[in-house]
């Protein structure tokens, strides 16, 4: 009886976390185009349901019902794991997220170790994916992503550091709570902020990033064999990493579900405090895809090494000297 109880309480943690995830990623389709509509002087979808609100259904039904199509000779297990493994890597790192100062599954000391590890392994999906496909076009694809995501994980981590040395913790509702009493991380620690946010476009392979696909090819990358669900299993796990960069961002620089100098203790007004900056984050997303055109994959890589990795590294000293000095002043 407590096996059974313990199994339903788990699973009602999972769908708690992947049910609000899988209507979040589709209706961030919807405003992404929608947006990008209005940037661009179009109408965006506005022929499905009301004002096109159904258009996100519509396209999982559609990809529901499509036939899947694996290539004959592609390694068939592999082929279908692959997709499979990304999308549940990019929905583990939903259960330490603390969205109010109460709701949160897992409470982990170590939550932004837990949050790096669980982002390096997603690499693996996209190279198991071009791998297995058979396919020089997908396999080249898969190789570009993973440079791509690998070179900008080492500035992403590096960028997290000088937050990590001010609250002296890697607990996210402890650092959360530290902006609350003092300010916005966002102020103090800007250029962090500005890489570490660059770094999110560039490892979730979003645009200017987004050259999975390359120049002169006209295929979609590490993806280009798939269809049907195991399409849309890519599709959800990019936009679920979306939302979960966000929302990492949100909790780190700006706050998270508080405001500085004020204890909010109502959990609404902290859910609606915390889904308004995360709102803003997303919309600048859809802003930079809609405002900037696609780096070349050398310039992409040369951004990565030879500017973002020596200034997060120097930056990184200037906080450690900083706070040195400050816990030594204090001393004498």
């Amino acid at each position: 009886m407590q096996f059974i109880k313990f199994i339903s309480f788990e699973i009602i943690n999972f769908l708690s976390i992947f049910v609000p995830l899988l209507l979040g990623v589709a209706f961030m389709t919807l405003i992404e185009r929608k947006v990008m509509g209005l940037m661009q002087k179009r109408r965006g979808p506005n022929v499905v349901g009301f004002a096109g609100l159904l258009q996100p259904i519509a396209d999982g039904v559609k990809l529901l019902f499509k036939e899947p199509v694996i290539p004959h000779k592609a390694d068939k297990v592999l082929f279908l794991i692959a997709p499979i493994m990304t999308f549940a890597l990019s929905i583990m790192s939903w259960g330490i997220i603390p969205l109010t100062s109460s709701s949160i599954l897992t409470n982990l000391d170590t939550g932004i170790l837990f949050l790096l590890g669980i982002s390096s392994l997603s690499v693996y999906g996209i190279i198991l994916s071009g791998w297995a496909s058979n396919s020089k076009y997908a396999f080249f694809g898969a190789l570009r992503s993973a440079a791509q995501m690998i070179s900008y994980e080492v500035s992403l981590s590096l960028a997290l550091l000088p937050v990590v040395l001010v609250t002296n913790s890697l607990n996210l509702g402890e650092i959360v709570q530290a902006q609350v009493q003092t300010i916005w991380f966002l102020i103090p620690l800007f250029p962090s902020a500005i890489i570490f946010f660059i770094s999110c476009l560039a490892e979730t392979n979003r645009a200017p990033f987004d050259l999975p696909e390359a120049e002169g090819e006209l295929v979609a990358g590490f993806n280009v064999e798939y269809s049907a669900m195991s399409f849309a299993l890519f599709f959800l796990a990019e936009y679920a990493n979306i939302l979960l960069m966000s929302v990492i961002f949100v909790l780190l620089f700006m706050g998270g579900w508080g405001f500085p100098f004020l204890d909010v203790e109502n959990i609404s007004v902290q859910l609606i405090l915390f889904m308004l900056k995360f709102a803003g984050v997303l919309y600048t997303f859809v802003w930079v895809r809609a405002s900037f055109p696609r780096f070349r994959f050398d310039q992409l890589l040369y951004l990565g090494w030879k500017t973002f990795l020596p200034l997060t590294m120097g930056y990184f000293l200037y906080v450690f000297f900083c706070v040195i000095g400050c816990h030594v002043a204090i001393l004498l």
